[in-house]
Formats: structure tokens, C-alpha cells, sequence
């Protein structure tokens, strides 16, 4: 039964491999442009449609990304460095192997901490319409 199924269900686009340096760009980061930062847009590598991004970013010392509201759920991993995040007026610190899960609907931002560099990974599904 499944192997019938599996044989009725469209065949999936091929696998995409990117290799982030060939993404790479120096950039303000997105929603304020406060300061400067180094972006991966990985997932603009793959084409579309695709259900979702995923990117790197570097926050530089000062840097941020300013507080913006968000029509989907959002993640924030961090890679290394520190941050501050910040969802509807609630901040949190975070360190490297630390996420924040934000929800559709807050008002978030992130902003680098201390001496290092904030080395984030960030994730959010596309809307439907970009998916076509």
C-alpha cells in the first residue's frame, strides 16, 4: 500500500548543495540597518519554490537587527558570540548553542553583545505565495 502511494505522489525536486561561501556578502543588516554585518543567504542559492529560508548572519560589534513584526514563526540559533533578543518587549541573553523560538505575530529583533561577533543562524518558512 505505501509503495503504491509513494509511486502516486509527485517526484520531489533534486537536492540543492550550497556551500555558504559562495552566498557571502558585507551588508547593513535588514530593519534599521544598524551597523554592519556579514550575511549568508543560503537559501537564496536554491531554487524556487521553496517552502522556507535559511541563513547565516554575522552581527558585527553594535550591530543589529532592529525590531520588526513577523507574519510567520522565526528562529534564532546562535553559532557563536552573544545576544540580546528581544519579542514584544521581553529581552533575553543569548550565548552560543542557545535559540530563540519566535512566534507569528511578535515584534522581534536581535542585537549583538560583548566583544565577538554575533554568528546567527535564522529560519522562517516563506509565504505560500513565494512557494509558487
Amino acid at each position: 500500500m505505501i509503495a503504491g502511494l509513494l509511486l502516486m505522489a509527485a517526484a520531489a525536486p533534486p537536492m540543492v548543495v550550497i556551500d555558504e561561501k559562495d552566498t557571502v556578502r558585507e551588508e547593513a543588516p535588514p530593519h534599521g540597518a544598524i551597523g554592519m554585518s556579514t550575511a549568508y543567504r543560503i537559501s537564496d542559492a536554491a531554487p524556487a519554490p521553496r517552502a522556507m529560508e535559511f541563513r547565516r548572519r554575522v552581527l558585527h560589534k553594535g550591530a543589529a537587527i532592529g525590531e520588526h513584526p513577523i507574519a510567520h514563526d522565526e528562529v534564532y540559533y546562535v553559532v557563536s558570540g552573544e545576544g540580546e533578543v528581544v519579542s514584544d518587549g521581553k529581552r533575553a541573553m543569548l550565548r552560543p548553542g542557545m535559540t530563540a523560538y519566535l512566534y507569528d505575530g511578535a515584534v522581534v529583533g536581535i542585537r549583538q553583545r560583548g566583544e565577538e561577533p554575533l554568528s546567527l543562524i535564522i529560519a522562517y518558512p516563506n509565504p505560500p505565495k513565494a512557494r509558487q
